[in-house]
């Protein structure tokens, strides 16, 4: 159990802790959340993850030019952030993002609209019914060094506004 004891002239010290109680903890939560869910888009244009770290170039992504986790834009289009008085989260309802974010280590891919699965090696030409392959880890959810420091400095700002 803890105790404090204040003496003196504690109004200005007593004012101020009824201020921070009083602040809108859904406005500074949605704050959050916004910056938080545009940090995670900055990262599908740089192709990194939270740590800064570079995601593996995907084949599609190779072999047509395109950027790694942005082929039909669904996934990224698809992060959105929420809100309350409590918290804050950024993420998507997308069934395949988590296998993006955590990789896969033994996915088996089977023909299902034709007789095989037909694809590239080399310059050969292979049909299989059914291939098993592994994903790699592309996170793009999660906080990174700067996402704390933007939090930190959008917490102090709003609170300096307020108080």
């Amino acid at each position: 159990m803890f105790s404090i004891r204040l003496e003196g002239d504690t109004r200005r010290f007593m004012n101020t802790l009824k201020s921070y109680s009083a602040l809108d903890k859904k406005k500074i939560n949605e704050a959050l959340g916004e910056a938080m869910r545009t940090s995670t888009l900055t990262r599908f244009k740089l192709s990194k993850s939270p740590s800064g770290k570079r995601w593996a170039t995907s084949i599609r992504a190779q072999q047509e030019g395109g950027k790694t986790l942005i082929k039909t834009a669904v996934l990224r289009n698809s992060i959105q952030a929420e809100s309350d008085a409590s918290g804050f989260a950024v993420g998507t309802n997308v069934k395949y993002a988590a296998t993006h974010q955590y990789g896969d280590k033994g996915r088996t891919i089977m023909a299902s609209r034709a007789k095989a699965l037909k694809f590239k090696i080399g310059d050969r030409w292979v049909s299989k019914k059914k291939v098993r392959i592994t994903i790699p880890a592309r996170p793009f959810l999660g906080l990174s060094d700067d996402d704390m420091q933007e939090i930190k400095a959008t917490v102090e700002d709003i609170i300096g506004k307020e108080v």
